[in-house]
């Protein structure tokens, strides 16, 4: 349906959470703030069993602002989260409108999400994301990796500054009516769930809109643990989009696998080469130096990255930025690796799903 209008009565806003109490207020705060327009905007926040005090803290908050809720997502994941609020949303909320709660908004974001949906026509509005550090060194290198062409390849919505009609983009407003339509999110995705929403969005004719004045502020993972995991599964994800789909990957997904495939090649080779290759002698040496090759290169370039962090932040924190690049790599690359080899085909999945259920 296309929309005609975006008043805040048309608006339910999503918030997907879990053990966020170091960033829920926050988020919250930014969204509603002072604007009186958007205490008629609902925003619910759906908790999928925080163990901290998310919850308790969407509670109080609720007596100031009694337009927010905090509803229980049972699934636990976003895209089960975002889907049962479509599905339950008063009828009158006919513009969706998901926000993360590591996200901090600017004033009016949700009302240029909502206008910029009646403007287009678009069925979707996706945003750019700012990495914003307040963390530690290494938040900060990751704050400035993920928002250059090393760390995210060139995506359109991470640090764009272009409106325009695109393929994918960081999630912020659905055509209700449409995400509905299309069957909302795919649960079976815990990540890239917006990736494989958006392939559905295109492929149905509708059209995915990234509107680069409502760009927002993400606060990016401040440890290698949370970072590694963050990226392994995205990669996981991606490659159960593609297989899906049965897409191809571009170029820019290409680049840290293959890099990875070569790692583990030279890592493999060397250890067969100690054991099957000559001992002693120059060509033993010159078999060492052909698997190290690449390795040495790949450090070499990492190495570097670091000291232009240093240059370009001006201060130790990017000194990180290596270690930052390799972990997004690397996690990512093992990630998809695992996501397209031992995940099941679609037509397989349904079929042990329809095993499960009948038992």
């Amino acid at each position: 349906m296309l929309l005609q209008k975006a008043s805040a009565k048309d608006i339910v806003v999503v918030i997907p959470a879990l053990n966020e109490e170091q960033y829920i207020e926050a988020c919250v705060r930014s969204l509603i703030g002072d604007d009186p327009d958007m205490r008629d905007v609902l925003v619910m926040v759906m908790d999928g069993g925080s163990c901290d005090r998310t919850v308790e803290i969407v509670e109080s908050l609720s007596s100031e602002f009694p337009n927010l809720v905090c509803k229980n997502n049972p699934r636990r994941i976003q895209s089960a989260a975002v889907n049962i609020a479509a599905q339950t949303a008063p009828p009158s909320r006919q513009i969706l409108i998901r926000c993360d709660a590591h996200s901090i908004y600017p004033p009016d974001f949700v009302k240029k999400i909502a206008d910029t949906m009646v403007r287009t026509g678009a069925s979707s509005v996706v945003v750019p994301m700012d990495a914003i550090a307040s963390k530690g060194q290494f938040q900060a290198a990751n704050a400035w990796v993920v928002d250059s062409p090393l760390g995210n390849g060139g995506s359109a919505h991470r640090g764009g500054n272009k409106s325009g009609y695109v393929d994918h983009g960081h999630h912020a407003g659905f055509n209700r009516d449409d995400y509905l339509q299309l069957g909302g999110y795919d649960e079976t995705f815990s990540h890239n769930e917006d990736a494989e929403y958006d392939h559905r969005v295109n492929a149905s004719g509708r059209k995915v809109w990234m509107e680069s004045d409502a760009r927002i502020q993400y606060v990016p993972r401040d440890s290698f643990r949370g970072l590694w995991k963050q990226y392994f599964n995205y990669g996981k994800g991606r490659a159960k989009n593609l297989k899906k789909h049965k897409s191809k990957p571009k170029l820019r997904q290409l680049v840290p696998l293959v890099n990875f495939l070569c790692l583990l090649g030279c890592g493999t080779g060397a250890i067969l080469w100690s054991v099957l290759g000559p001992q002693n002698g120059w060509l033993n040496t010159l078999g060492y130096g052909a698997l190290a090759f690449q390795p040495l290169l790949y450090l070499s370039a990492l190495i570097a990255v670091s000291v232009v962090g240093v240059m370009k932040m001006k201060s130790a924190s990017g000194l990180f930025a290596g270690v930052v690049l390799a972990c997004m790599h690397n996690s990512w690359a093992l990630g998809f690796l695992k996501g397209y080899l031992m995940t099941p085909t679609p037509d397989r999945e349904a079929s042990e799903l329809k095993l499960v259920n009948q038992s």
